[in-house]
């Protein structure tokens, strides 16, 4: 189990580490865009997810009441590869009413809690054993409100951003828990980078690796047609992000999700009131035809660079990977709150209701009932 998280906090709180924390959310970058056109409302990307690794399949959920009274507590699930059934697997001893963010590699999952209460930074835990077991470590600073703004490479490199909009990076898993995490970039001077400048760069939303280990960062750009994704080529940012169809390069484009493949990257990109996915060998983009979407309740990526979507109205959307199109699920059972990919390209749908999970698999085009979890939830406990 993890143990030394009280002492951890306790030394961190009395330390005054305020100085070290991101404290206030991304501004505009102030590129100047020769546009003329109106800068799109943002598109806030929810932290409930999930996300594929060789351990399994992993879930992110709030459960509890509202978060007005402190009583939202997020919770952290598992699927190994050869089972059939979830376990709650939450690492323990740490306030999650901020949120969770994972990022996993082949045989690790890191997860970060997001400050709340008294929290003025974010603790670590890693585990290498579908959380039976979790090893603590820190980051001294406020881990950014979106699900990408962790990743990690089989190496054990780790970026992760922070919700002032810097990059911070860490050379190794046990440098990551240590703490000692430096500066890669921030928002400001890669909104200064040419690079940057061409995009009109206003807020970074998450990072990744490309090939050959080299950090990615990607956020939303003001500059229409322009997709906001970056490479670092020696401590020199360049653009690395995908040219759009014609008929959406008048659009503002967001980027809501980066992540690394076996074959390179997937983007999940906004333009308009459109969805696209994109996928990255290194060298060239492939982009297919996109789906309309409403309010984005959620959004995760799978295996082979497939990716899913959760929207309003119990309607979801998945895509296979390159060279594969949006494909409707059926309608998603109330109080759905994640999807979570399965073998053979099936789907589990994990519904929340208080402090009740119920899991739903798409069986023959039909969702039934597999599983109920009580998840044992402390009300007013904030912890």
């Amino acid at each position: 189990m993890i143990t030394g998280w009280a002492r951890v906090g306790l030394v961190l709180a009395c330390a005054g580490l305020a100085a070290g924390c991101g404290s206030g959310s991304q501004k505009a970058a102030g590129s100047g865009s020769s546009s003329g056109t109106a800068s799109a409302p943002t598109v806030a990307v929810p932290l409930s997810t999930s996300l594929v690794t060789a351990q399994g399949t992993w879930a992110i959920a709030v459960m509890g009441g509202a978060a007005a009274s402190e009583n939202n507590f997020w919770q952290l699930f598992v699927r190994p590869p050869a089972a059939s059934q979830w376990s709650l697997v939450t690492p323990p001893g740490v306030a999650d009413n901020g949120g969770l963010v994972a990022a996993g590699t082949g045989t690790s999952l890191i997860i970060g809690f997001r400050p709340s209460q008294n929290l003025a930074y974010s603790p670590l835990a890693a585990s290498t054993d579908t959380g039976k077991d979790w090893t603590p470590g820190l980051l001294d600073a406020d881990l950014a409100n979106d699900p990408g703004a962790l990743a990690v490479d089989p190496s054990g490199q780790a970026l992760a951003l922070l919700q002032d909009g810097t990059i911070e990076g860490a050379p190794t898993a046990g440098a990551a828990a240590a703490g000692k995490w430096s500066q890669l970039t921030t928002r400001h001077a890669l909104a200064a980078s040419a690079p940057g400048r061409s995009c009109g760069l206003q807020a970074l939303t998450a990072v990744s690796f490309g090939q050959n280990k080299t950090p990615m960062a990607a956020g939303n750009c003001e500059r229409p047609g322009v997709a906001g994704v970056f490479t670092d080529a020696s401590g020199t940012w360049q653009a690395a992000g995908p040219t759009l169809p014609a008929a959406y390069r008048g659009d503002q484009v967001q980027v809501l999700g980066l992540a690394a493949t076996s074959g390179g990257n997937v983007a999940l990109l906004l333009a308009g009131h459109s969805l696209l996915a994109a996928w990255s060998t290194g060298t060239h983009w492939t982009v297919p035809a996109p789906v309309a979407v409403g309010t984005l309740r959620a959004a995760g990526f799978g295996t082979g660079g497939s990716a899913w979507l959760l929207l309003s109205g119990g309607r979801a959307e998945t895509i296979s990977g390159p060279g594969g199109s949006w494909q409707a699920l059926p309608a998603v059972p109330p109080g759905t709150a994640t999807l979570a990919p399965g073998p053979g390209g099936a789907y589990d749908a994990l519904a929340v209701s208080g402090s009740k999970l119920t899991v739903w698999r798409l069986t023959k085009g039909a969702w039934a009932t597999v599983q109920l979890i009580k998840v044992p939830i402390e009300y007013g406990s904030s912890g």
